[in-house]
Order: structure tokens, then sequence, then C-alpha cells
């Protein structure tokens, strides 16, 4: 009441979070000068914020989609740049929803001029969610799994995903729940860290995934036509494993991930696949900040010596779909990609490879800012991820359409 100005944000007021949206400013006078700012409070407290600066139109209108940025946190059009820019005030904080049960609120005001945002114009708040209408969650002990089941409305058969986070552990849900909100039986699969399962364990066991994708091939809404998966990280080379060692998997998706098995020993079915060798003696840490960039403690993964260490994916009759950033300042994934890439190619294998200038290591569903930095909950250091604000933004949105569009096409 008694507002200047109206934020609407359209089509809706409510909707998943990787949707985008359109948001606009009306009342204003004639080219009005404005600011525009997003506030967002995770669920440990932690505000994130955004803001840029803008100008109304002759209307007094302003609409996110046509209108440029003038500076503040991006410039010029960005329709979405309000919530891809979003910064935690305490440096160096992730945002990452841990409850798929509730939404991200999101605070859109607009400010009378570029100066000292004294005088509010107008508001809204806008919740953005990570479960669909009518998608059910389901808390997964079974046996030795740790996981979270994601189910759709309706009787499907719908395609089904395994959802594998990184080295980072825990139980990640908020990727494995918008991809049930869009169609997929989805079990995200906590590995380490978790519960009973230890920080660092000393051995993977394939038999372990393979409970899981028993598990969901049992699930009645899951087609019978075979098991995709999905991999961040650490999570990205098992993914390359369950499509190799494990039947039934017909897709498998890495991400800023690697063609050899890195950090813990993957025990098969009589065989063991190594460790690929590292000295962590190569890290490096900036002196005044402490940040560690690891992306040089492997040891050369061309030398033969490291071979009993890589996956032998070109005995997968799985499709693979790998996506890397240009910018990961963790991982030389573009490099362990292509050596995946090209072993498959030279087996005559179906690949598909994208690889994204400016974009770091944590490539997320859209919308969630850049982390170029965080505490590694493993490690308990500050490590470095890479990116580039803007080009890391356009990456997300890419590759999670790609993703959704290849295991379509092939589950």
């Amino acid at each position: 009441a008694g507002m200047a100005a109206r934020v609407s944000v359209l089509p809706s007021l409510r909707c998943l979070f990787d949707d985008p949206v359109q948001i606009r400013v009306t009342g204003l006078r004639p080219q009005q000068a404005v600011t525009l700012r997003a506030s967002l409070v995770d669920e440990s407290g932690e505000l994130f914020q955004a803001h840029a600066l803008y100008r109304a139109g002759s209307s007094g209108e302003l609409d996110l989609s046509r209108s440029p940025a003038l500076g503040g946190s991006y410039l010029g059009v960005e329709p979405m740049g309000l919530l891809w820019a979003l910064r935690s005030k305490t440096p160096h904080k992730r945002l990452a929803k841990r409850n798929v049960l509730t939404p991200f609120s999101v605070d859109f005001e607009v400010y009378e001029g570029h100066g000292d945002m004294s005088r509010l114009l107008g508001k809204c708040t806008h919740e953005r969610w990570f479960l669909g209408e009518g998608v059910k969650r389901i808390s997964v002990r079974e046996g030795r799994l740790r996981a979270t089941l994601f189910l759709p409305p309706g009787p499907g058969p719908f395609p089904g995903l395994i959802d594998l986070y990184g080295s980072g552990g825990g139980l990640i849900e908020y990727r494995a729940s918008l991809l049930a909100s869009r169609g997929f039986v989805t079990l995200a699969l906590a590995y380490m860290s978790f519960e009973d399962i230890p920080t660092m364990p000393e051995i993977l066991e394939l038999s372990y995934f393979e409970e899981a994708v028993n598990f969901l091939r049992k699930q009645q809404q899951v087609k019978g036509t075979g098991i995709g998966v999905l991999g961040l990280s650490k999570g990205g080379d098992l993914a390359l494993s369950l499509a190799t060692f494990l039947p039934g998997i017909k897709a498998a998706v890495s991400i800023s991930g690697s063609s050899f098995n890195s950090f813990i020993p993957l025990k098969g079915d009589g065989f063991t696949i190594p460790v690929h060798p590292y000295d962590l003696g190569r890290i490096k840490i900036s002196d005044e900040s402490g940040l560690v960039d690891f992306s040089d403690v492997l040891e050369d993964h061309m030398d033969p010596a490291t071979w009993d260490c890589r996956i032998p994916v070109e005995r997968s009759s799985a499709k693979f779909l790998f996506l890397s950033g240009l910018d990961d300042k963790n991982w030389k994934s573009a490099l362990y990609c292509q050596d995946a890439v090209q072993r498959l190619q030279q087996h005559g294998r179906e690949v598909e490879f994208y690889s994204y200038s400016g974009a770091g290591h944590l490539l997320e569903p859209p919308y969630l800012p850049l982390c170029e930095v965080s505490i590694h909950r493993v490690l308990g250091m500050l490590v470095l991820w890479g990116g580039q604000w803007r080009e890391h933004a356009k990456a997300q949105e890419d590759a999670w359409r790609r993703i959704q569009a290849f295991f379509w096409q092939h589950l």
C-alpha cells in the first residue's frame, strides 16, 4: 500500500527454481533512474544479494528482458541477472538448497535513483521451488542404501536416473528434485560423508551402486528400458564406472569429471581400480587468502604408468555426455574429459562433449549463482572452483537443457 511502483514477476510469483521469469516494474516516471535489488536468505541465515541500476522507458515501465542494466552486479540485458548474480554478504558461501520441501523466497525491491537506496518505491516476494506440484519425496534406507527417491506425479512410466554429487559428500537433493519435477524418477544417492558412511571411505564398492540401480529398476513407475546416471566431479567418474561395469545403465552424464578413478579405490567383482596417483605437495595455496588450488595435484594422465586407473569406458554400450568448464580451477576437467571422449571415438562409440569458456567446476542447475570459492566439506579447506559470473550462468542454462534432452533421447 502507498508504494509508488509495482514490481511483478511473470508468468507467476511461484515457479520452479530452473524456470526463467520476466521481472517488470510499472508506475515509474518516464526515464526515471532506479535501482533494483534482489535479496535471498538461505536456510543457514546467510544473506545473498544482487543489485542493478536501470532507467525506465518513456511509458514509465521497466522490463528486465528488454531493458539493459547500466551498472551494479551485472551490465546489459540480463533477464535473470538479479538471480544468477546473487552474492553472499559473508565471503565464500555457496548457495545450495538443503531442504527441498520449502522454496527459496526472493525479495525484489525497486529504489529511487542510482545512489543511496533510501527511498523504496515498490517490492514483491517471489518463491522459487525445487519440488514440482505432486512430486513425492521418499527417504530410502534399504540395505546399505542412503538415498532419497523422487517420483513425478502420475503412473508413468518415467525414465529413471541416479544422481551423484562430488567428494564433499552428504546427500544432496536439489538437482534430483528438479529433475523429478521435469519428469524423471530420480534417486539422489549418498556415497561418502553421510550418516554411517565414512567421511573418506577407504574403498568404494561397485556393489553399493549396483544396489541403487536395482532399487531404482524395481520401482513400478520406472521404464524398463534402462537407467541413466548423472554425476558431478567425483560423481562424474563414478557415473562412467557405473555405465562401464553395471548392466542396465543406458546413458551417463559426467560434469567436471575425469576419465580415470580419482581419490578412492573402486572395488568391483574380482577387480579393483586403483586411485590415479596424485601429490598433495603440488597444491598451490595463495598466501594472503589461503585459497587452495588443486588443479596440479595429479600425475600426468597420459603416462602409461597411470593407465591401470583409467575407467575402460570403451567397453560400455552406454551413451555418454561430457560437460566441463574451461575456467575450472579445481580440476583439469576439460582435458580429462577429452581423454575419455577420444578413447570412445576410437572405438566407434557415440559421445557428446561440450566445454564452456568462462565456466568453473561447479556447473549447477540454472540460476544458482556462481560459487568461485567455498569450504570443501571433507577437506575443510577453502577451495577454488573457478568461473566468471555471466559466462558461468549461460553455461548452466545450456548444460541443463542438454542434460535433459540427452536423457529423454536415450532413455
